[in-house]
């Protein structure tokens, strides 16, 4: 080839610079809100809350969980970490899926031994939330919307306006996160990876506070009529410890195939996974709860997949 002809041939670069990043970086945060929208108008609650949630707790109880009297305050415990666990796909609680690859990134040692820290402190978050609940909601009882059989003038039940304000919340915190960890918005916990990790935590333990799951609402039921607030704080962190599970194992999965290597600190790749999931999830959590949801109530209009 002569000079001439390697003159004639175009180079390419790549943007490497701050507008270039951005727009790559809003890029990602446009995929991973599209995928929220998508993950909203395909969701099967029906599915997902009978078919997987109830199936589960009826099998690990070895009887049907929904007519069954939970029958003590032994198999309540019990019962508390089962509807947990069986409500780890509900649409209350998949969102913390979201935060498995930034609590990967935070891992400093290699091995099941360098992920307790960071599992460590988004436990500590989840279970302050999760006790202070199930305290508080023991002694305010029926006095809580998340109880209460009202419906507003529109008909909506005013437990669904509870979760619909309390996941809308959520959601706006988790794309928030998402966003700055995509360096398009200010990040509040730069350089203090726990802080970070403790508030995804307070948001998993959060979701208690809105959950309409049916065998989560009668866990609350009977946790009121025992009358005992620690009572209701051990059930409770126990249903959080119920809903995380299933994660922490996602976490471990993760962390054991990629070597570390994939979602590790350094990683761009890591930063953009971990800022697309946080988008992801959190778009789902606003649009499914504060659209979705109400449009079932005929306020407003949603679409649905043919299969809902």
């Amino acid at each position: 080839m002569s000079v001439a002809d390697r003159e004639a041939v175009p180079v390419v670069t790549v943007d490497a610079t701050p507008q270039g990043r951005t727009a790559t970086a809003l890029g990602f945060a446009v995929a991973g809100a599209v995928a929220g929208v998508l993950l909203a108008v395909a969701w099967s609650f029906t599915f997902v809350d009978s078919v997987i949630g109830d199936n589960i707790a009826n099998s690990l109880l070895g009887h049907d969980a929904k007519a069954t009297a939970i029958g003590g305050s032994v198999a309540g415990l019990a019962f508390a970490f089962v509807s947990g666990l069986a409500g780890t796909f509900t649409a209350c609680n998949v969102a913390a899926f979201g935060m498995v690859p930034q609590v990967t990134r935070e891992t400093t040692r290699s091995g099941l031994r360098g992920l307790l820290a960071p599992l460590g402190w988004l436990t500590a978050g989840s279970m302050a939330v999760a006790l202070t609940y199930g305290a508080v909601g023991v002694l305010l009882g029926d006095r809580l919307p998340q109880l209460s059989t009202a419906t507003t003038a529109g008909g909506v039940p005013v437990r669904l306006v509870q979760a619909s304000v309390v996941f809308g919340l959520a959601g706006l915190a988790l794309l928030y996160l998402g966003l700055a960890a995509l360096k398009l918005v200010p990040d509040p916990f730069a350089g203090r990876p726990r802080a970070r990790l403790v508030a995804m935590g307070v948001i998993i333990g959060a979701f208690l506070i809105g959950r309409p799951f049916p065998l989560f609402h009668k866990l609350f039921l009977y946790a009121v009529a025992d009358d005992n607030p620690a009572y209701g704080a051990a059930v409770f962190g126990l249903q959080t410890l119920g809903n995380m599970l299933v994660m922490v194992l996602v976490v471990v999965i993760a962390s054991r195939l990629t070597g570390g290597r994939l979602l590790t600190a350094p990683s761009r790749r890591g930063t953009v996974l971990s800022g697309v999931a946080l988008v992801l999830v959190g778009v789902f959590l606003i649009v499914y709860w504060d659209v979705r949801v109400p449009a079932l109530f005929g306020v407003g209009w949603f679409p649905t997949a043919p299969w809902n």
